[in-house]
């Protein structure tokens, strides 16, 4: 079979939960020796149809061939049979178990009775050092690494299967851009080898640099299939919302005022080293960096929720003590986490009890008992001021698109009444369309005199969103940029140190 023919050949797949249609006559067809983008909407049904592809999900309807053969693929096993291995967003790791044993999880006790744990650690550290992160050891245990690590053994694992088709799902979304240049190039190289890759990403940069082909998909149905070459960022993201996305980043009347929240050499031990900036009423101040940089670890020791071993915080010229999250609400600071499904919302509970659950004092009446009337309406004011696209607010939030369980834990960050905005990357894994709705609602709290400080990893992102920019990197910040010296080479030199 030559790289020219289609290695997975899904044909007029359908799937159906209950009433709803989550895929109508979904066709994709991925080439040997491709890296094929799957793009669309939260909600369009890319991961549907990979769960279908890897075994995890039964079709309703349609047919599956693989290298030319029909597939009979109706649980992971099969899929695997099949030479399908799936990265998920959500990693499917055993944190108290070491990296040579989650990598080869599958097959620790496969030939023999005893296992040869000296042979496992050297293949394990073979993959490691094969995909560039030979600081990562073989004998680390899962649960002491980074998030960004964990991707890393997560993809090994998937490699030792010697899968012929591997379906990545969002795989960059918590990578620095020294580790993407990393996974870029073992692609390319799995790509030489023949293995046939479905790569799905929100970030068109990425798209557009790494993939051959993309399959664009929308409300469950199939929209188009293009060579990479032959289409702009613009028309990709018009083709996956089905409108005109005027401008990218939405445009913003800055009318900045003066200094209200300062923070002076906070300092973590071990983390951060004596970081100070200030944010002016109605700026949005970035904070760029690579992985590990400290970004993420200076934000917290701000809002209290880690211990800082030094540094002041200052509102308004008066110095405030923080000591916990609590005292940051207390004193008009709130946080927008970096992990919205762990630390932003409750997904199991419903949207109601999401966005008021920090702010019921609000709605209780002169007798001291809670007025559903008053916190219904507040709920229905602030969805609709966010655009949350719900069925009800009684629904879990689980029951939401990404985009729409990132604006429901924005809603709970307003409902504290803060007036300092903390946002730690605000759009990670949610589609352009939800990123546009986001980026306007930042837009609409900076106009309002909001002071924000936004991380995000997306250098297209600060450079589109913000009005000034510090770079941090070893727990230190290396630079600071304004609006009209951003450039892609000064956000890189400052965070690489050069």
């Amino acid at each position: 079979m030559s790289n020219s023919e289609n290695w997975v050949d899904m044909r007029g797949i359908c799937k159906r939960f209950g009433g709803v249609v989550a895929l109508d006559n979904v066709s994709l067809k991925v080439r040997k020796g491709e890296i094929h983008a799957l793009m669309g909407e939260n909600g369009a049904g890319k991961s549907t149809i990979m769960k279908i592809l890897a075994g995890s999900l039964e079709k309703d309807e349609g047919e599956i061939y693989i290298g030319g053969k029909l597939a009979n693929i109706k649980s992971p096993k099969d899929g695997m049979a099949y030479g399908i291995s799936i990265i998920y967003q959500e990693l499917m790791l055993v944190n108290d178990l070491t990296v040579a044993e989650n990598i080869f999880i599958d097959s620790l006790n496969k030939d023999s009775k005893i296992i040869n744990w000296k042979e496992l650690r050297k293949k394990a550290q073979e993959y490691l050092n094969e995909t560039g992160f030979s600081d990562i050891k073989a004998t680390d245990e899962v649960g002491d690494l980074t998030v960004a690590y964990q991707q890393v053994v997560e993809i090994c694992k998937a490699l030792s299967r010697n899968a012929s088709v591997l379906i990545l799902d969002e795989p960059t979304s918590v990578l620095s851009n020294n580790e993407v240049v990393h996974l870029f190039r073992l692609l390319r190289k799995l790509r030489e080898e023949g293995v046939a890759i479905i790569y799905i990403s929100h970030r068109l940069e990425e798209v557009m640099e790494l993939c051959d082909r993309i399959t664009i998909m929308r409300d469950g149905t199939y929209i188009d299939t293009v060579e990479t070459s032959s289409i702009t960022k613009q028309e990709l993201a018009n083709k996956m919302v089905g409108r005109e996305l005027q401008d990218y980043y939405p445009k913003r009347e800055v009318r900045i005022g003066p200094v209200n929240f300062k923070v002076e050499n906070i300092s973590v031990r071990g983390k951060v080293s004596n970081v100070s900036f200030e944010v002016r009423q109605g700026e949005v101040l970035g904070i760029n960096g690579l992985v590990g940089a400290g970004r993420t670890e200076t934000i917290r020791a701000i809002f209290g929720e880690d211990k800082r071993d030094s540094g002041k915080i200052y509102l308004d010229g008066r110095e405030v003590t923080i000591r916990s999250p609590r005292d940051a609400i207390h004193n008009g600071i709130g946080l927008l986490p970096e992990d919205r499904k762990t630390q932003g919302v409750l997904l199991d509970l419903p949207i109601r009890n999401n966005i008021t659950l920090g702010c019921l004092k609000l709605f209780k009446t002169a007798f001291g008992k809670l007025s559903g009337k008053k916190e219904t309406a507040y709920i229905n004011d602030m969805v609709e001021q966010l655009s949350i696209k719900v069925g009800s607010i009684e629904n879990d939030v689980s029951s939401l698109s990404g985009g729409n369980q990132q604006k429901v834990a924005i809603a709970k960050l307003l409902a504290s009444d803060c007036k300092v905005l903390l946002l730690d990357e605000p759009t990670r894994g949610v589609d352009v369309g939800a990123k546009r709705e986001i980026y306007k609602i930042i837009n609409d709290f900076a106009a309002k005199n909001y002071s924000i400080v936004m991380i995000s990893s997306e250098m297209q992102e600060i450079m589109g969103m913000c009005d000034r920019v510090i770079i941090m990197r070893g727990g230190e910040v290396t630079g600071e940029l304004d609006k009209k010296d951003f450039s892609e080479s000064n956000l890189i030199s400052y965070s690489m140190g050069v």
